[in-house]
């Protein structure tokens, strides 16, 4: 017999046995777990958030980080890496988080964490540039030591310059650069074609990138386009065409589709319509199809057109290739709408964004209440706001002050004076909104003429919180109480004759 058999023949004398009771019945595999919890049942522990993930909320401009990453360091199995800490630096500066980056930045040199290079205090020297200005930024560079004031230090503090528009300093400090021989990329000059563009001298791009040139430098992305939209600027459309060409000709250059957006842009501004339609079509066929900045600056751009249909299938392919779509989105798609009067369309967009789970932005309905505004639609803009307050959202100041200018537009100071009270009851301090100066006039006249004077005392009160007391304020509370004491003169003088 085969050793097949035999084993055929003992599996059956084995379950004859075990229907027999002769043999005991062994748990099956299933069973034998069953009691018992298996390692894949077991929950999980929650994964310790990262430091990363632990930072970007704390977004609000006066929390301090430092202490946060101190907090997560301490806790156990956290471990503090310098490239991490540079990586924050890094990605603070992207989301233009300047003061924290600076901060981050600070700390992580004072307690030794990173060993700061060359680039690190360049970085370092933008970021003291943005937040404590141009002065700091220059006190910091003359402490650094000879060895650190290589090409990247010169070159943040040529960027200080340029952003605030020191054209002398620029300049002088290019100079400087071009003796040491530090200008040998396209950085320094980009700076300096920006900096004219800035300051509206256009006619000077040309020559700094001619000059790029003639130094044996090659123009990148940025120096093309920045040469093109000044040749566009100044409607020199031939000049423009020709820059675009010689750019699509360098073999080292790909042409993005922000290039072909400036291009566009230019074209829409010169009344070129079908050589911007053109553009625009070169522009699409370049972006990365779950860019959504890219269909957001194109979907604007039909809007200057007027083309509803063209922005709406760009925003459909939005909508459908985009994982993501934040309020920006929805913002500049509802500012199309209302540029081009679609205000029911806007309507419905805006109903789709509140049930969308995006965080509760008041940036997104006031492009509606200007919309509503712009039309005279001012019921309308009141209760979508009285909507919001009846669903427990509190609108800001900035709304309500945008339905006030209608109302004081239209010649309403009593209406003007109620939506700007409301106002100035949510305002808080250092927000950043101001009272226009036009509506608060109209309103303290009104007050002054016909208000009672324990309402303009108490408009000014919460006034005074936006705006400094001023010679207006006093004059309006001045005549509401010499308009006070004359009718009490009067009501005194009534009683009296009357009692004769």
């Amino acid at each position: 017999m085969t050793s097949s058999s035999l084993l055929a023949a003992a599996r059956r004398l084995i379950r004859f046995g075990r229907r027999s009771g002769l043999l005991p019945v062994l748990p099956s595999r299933a069973a034998s777990s069953s009691p018992r919890t298996s390692s894949a049942d077991k929950p999980r522990p929650a994964r310790p958030l990262s430091l990363q993930s632990s930072l970007w909320p704390l977004g609000q401009p006066g929390t301090l980080l430092a202490p946060e990453i101190e907090l997560w360091a301490a806790r156990p199995g956290n471990r503090l890496r310098p490239v991490e800490l540079q990586r924050i630096v890094k990605e603070l500066r992207k989301r233009r988080r300047h003061r924290q980056a600076l901060e981050v930045s600070e700390w992580m040199n004072a307690k030794g964490h990173v060993k700061f290079l060359p680039k690190d205090h360049a970085v370092h020297l933008d970021l003291i540039g943005q937040v404590h200005g141009v002065e700091a930024a220059e006190t910091y560079f003359n402490n650094l030591s000879e060895k650190d004031k290589t090409e990247k230090p010169y070159g943040a503090l040529l960027s200080c310059y340029t952003r605030e528009y020191l054209v002398d300093k620029s300049l002088a400090h290019f100079q400087k650069m071009k003796e040491l021989g530090f200008v040998f990329s396209t950085l320094p000059y980009n700076n300096l074609m920006g900096l004219y563009t800035n300051i509206g001298q256009h006619e000077k791009v040309p020559l700094i990138i001619a000059e790029m040139k003639s130094n044996g430098i090659i123009p990148d992305n940025f120096s093309y386009r920045t040469c093109i939209n000044s040749y566009g600027i100044k409607a020199d459309f031939f000049g423009m065409e020709k820059m675009l060409e010689e750019m699509e000709c360098e073999p080292h250059i790909v042409i993005d589709w922000n290039t072909y957006a400036v291009v566009a842009n230019n074209y829409i501004k010169g009344d070129l319509r079908e050589k911007a339609y053109s553009a625009l079509q070169k522009a699409e066929a370049k972006i990365d199809k779950r860019d959504s900045d890219a269909y957001n600056h194109l979907i604007s751009l039909y809007g200057h057109l007027r083309d509803k249909s063209e922005a709406k299938r760009l925003w459909a392919l939005q909508m459908s290739n985009c994982k993501r779509h934040i309020n920006r989105d929805y913002n500049v798609m509802l500012s199309v709408l209302v540029k081009l009067d679609e205000i029911t369309e806007a309507e419905a967009l805006l109903k789709e964004w509140e049930s969308s789970g995006n965080a509760f932005d008041f940036q997104v309905p006031n492009v509606l209440l200007t919309g509503y505004r712009q039309k005279d639609l001012l019921d309308k803009a009141e209760a979508l706001l009285d909507g919001f307050v009846e669903k427990g959202k509190m609108p800001p100041s900035t709304s309500w002050a945008i339905v006030a200018i209608g109302y004081a537009t239209r010649g309403d100071a009593a209406k003007a004076y109620e939506l700007t009270k409301k106002a100035l009851c949510v305002c808080a301090p250092n927000t950043g909104w101001i009272p226009s100066s036009e509506v608060i006039e109209m309103i303290l006249k009104y007050l002054g003429d016909e208000g009672k004077l324990k309402d303009v005392e108490t408009f000014i009160d919460l006034l005074k919180v936006a705006v400094p007391m001023n010679a207006d304020m006093t004059e309006a509370l001045s005549r509401a109480r010499a308009r006070e004491g004359k009718e009490g003169e009067e009501t005194t003088e009534a009683r009296s004759s009357t009692d004769v």
